[in-house]
């Protein structure tokens, strides 16, 4: 027996799909506008729990298998109620959480990625004792954390897709994998030979993926349009302080305690970071909302009240899914140049930053005579450089970025480029200045700062492509991220594997000039973008 006043009740509550206000409606099976009713109300959960403790639930052509195929059988005459969110002002979407849980998640994705990125260049001090222990050259060592940076871009095409999964979510991925990241801990730490290590820094470079490859987009999930950059940039600090605050830890620990020792470092500053994803709240809008709808389908016992989500990933299959982040990326590299320069570009200045942790044992080990420890200290310069370069950039999105879009007339994407052209600039800068002052008769404090305006370049250059991809591409901007990752991972990997060859066949000042004379180049290609990148996005069949 149905119950009588489910349609009413659902038909009088404020009508939305996101933050729309007007109803709008949809045949299941063309779909044409007469047989859809978005159902979003002011009234929320609590006030639909209340009602179906008091009203038996309406009967309902069953249509499930046929909603799962994103269509339904169109002589039923079913209609369906679209779930969003209940006005404006709905407490469940992110955007309107208080202060203390957009707190909690700021903590958790940071915390997390800080630790993770941190048990990618916390090998680096052990680096030494394994050449001893399995007989292998620096190159060799070196692959260690390389194979560890390819394993979490590879992990970014994988993890990407699945995140997308409404039903998946954000969360979904990751506390599972964080628990498979920290038990690899063990085995990696215990490796009796070379090639059982690489094998297990790989996997947990992969496992380690999920919150690098998704993390910015939870934090972007709880931001309007005007914190958003702030938000984002507290995800900078952490992958760039990360990596030089394992060296530090390692830098005094392994020298007393072994090599081992760094790699058991990683499971002990990791475990606090799964704690936190115990905690942590799901942040997708398309996966709160397919939570909500699948909760009113169980109240009212009607398969009609659908989330968004459902319809449009009806005929989407997985591989659906991850051929859009497998193939896709790869297909606009190829035929945009725009984003095949970003792509090149990314992966150059990460590869670069990685390869720090490579040259700095040389350069202050070798000519200032420094201890692990002492070299770790040094790279601090990498974390006040994150900082340093965050006040112009986010001043420049105070008052140049932020006022536009107050003013409905946001700034292009090539506009947003603007630091980045900065960027540019600093990084080769700073690279020569640390390739020419290194060396005994020069305080190593002149080299130190050169690394850091290079770093505050990388930084600016990152966050200015991160940007520019969102706002010219937003179609296909989460493939390209995941691709870029990607990239990013092989190349980076390829510069920790060049820094001693280059350090030994060119020497220090030679080889940071080739460094250095290859950022300059891309200078060039960062003003082009800045300055005619509207026209080659008119071209482009991918950009908006």
């Amino acid at each position: 027996m149905g119950s009588p006043g489910w349609d009413q009740y659902f038909d009088t509550l404020q009508v939305s799909s996101g933050n729309s206000t007007s109803p709008s409606s949809i045949n299941e099976s063309n779909p044409d506008p007469s047989c859809l009713t978005l159902c979003n109300g002011t009234q929320g959960i609590d006030a639909l729990e209340n009602k179906v403790a008091a009203s038996e639930p309406q009967s309902e052509v069953d249509c499930t298998s046929s909603l799962e195929r994103g269509a339904c059988d169109g002589d039923s005459g079913r209609k369906l109620m679209i779930v969003g969110w209940y006005g404006e002002s709905d407490p469940a979407n992110p955007i309107n959480w208080p202060l203390w849980k957009k707190g909690l998640v700021i903590l958790t994705i940071n915390f997390t990625a800080f630790v993770v990125y941190m048990a990618s260049a916390i090998y680096t001090p052990s680096q030494p004792g394994i050449q001893s222990e399995f007989n292998i050259s620096a190159t060799a060592s070196s692959l260690g954390l390389g194979i560890f940076v390819i394993g979490y871009g590879t992990g970014s095409l994988f993890w990407s897709p699945v995140s997308e999964i409404p039903a998946v979510g954000r969360n979904g991925p990751y506390a599972p994998t964080l628990v498979v990241f920290l038990i690899l801990s063990v085995p990696t730490a215990l490796s009796t030979d070379f090639g059982m290590l690489l094998a297990f820094r790989f996997l947990q470079g992969f496992f380690g993926s999920p919150v690098l490859s998704t993390g910015g987009a939870s934090l972007g999930d709880i931001a309007d349009p005007y914190t958003k950059p702030y938000s984002l940039y507290t995800w900078a600090i952490s992958a760039f302080a990360g990596p030089s605050v394992g060296t530090i830890i390692a830098g005094f620990t392994v020298p007393r305690l072994g090599w081992r020792w760094g790699l058991w470092e990683i499971l002990i500053v990791v475990s606090p970071a799964l704690v936190l994803l115990l905690f942590l709240p799901e942040t997708s809008a398309p996966t709160i909302l397919y939570r909500r709808a699948k909760l009113i389908r169980q109240l009212t016992g009607s398969h009609s009240y659908v989330a968004r989500s459902e319809i449009e990933s009806g005929n989407v299959t997985l591989m659906t899914w991850f051929y859009g982040y497998l193939v896709i990326p790869w297909k606009i590299n190829l035929l945009d140049p725009s984003i095949m320069f970003t792509s090149v570009y990314s992966g150059l200045t990460y590869a670069i930053f990685l390869s720090m942790f490579e040259f700095f044992p040389m350069v202050y080990g070798d000519i200032y005579g420094m201890t692990p420890g002492e070299i770790g200290l040094v790279l601090i310069c990498n974390i006040v450089a994150t900082i340093v370069a965050g006040v112009p950039y986010l001043a420049f999105v105070y008052y140049k970025v932020n006022p536009s879009v107050k003013q409905g007339r946001p700034m292009s994407p090539e506009h947003r480029l603007l630091p980045a052209v900065i960027g540019s600039l600093l990084v080769p800068a700073g690279i020569f200045m640390f390739g020419w002052t290194s060396r005994p008769s020069i305080h190593w404090m002149v080299p130190t700062i050169g690394a850091l305006f290079s770093t505050a370049g990388f930084v600016v250059i990152l966050q200015s492509i991160f940007v520019y991809i969102t706002l010219a591409y937003p179609t296909f901007a989460a493939s390209l991220f995941a691709g870029n990752g990607f990239i990013k991972g092989l190349v980076a990997c390829g510069g920790i594997l060049w820094s001693h060859p280059l350090y030994q066949r060119l020497g220090l000042s030679k080889g940071m000039s080739v460094l250095g004379a290859l950022c300059a180049a891309c200078i060039a290609g960062t003003l082009i973008l800045y300055a005619w990148g509207h026209k080659l996005r008119e071209k482009s069949r991918f950009a908006v």
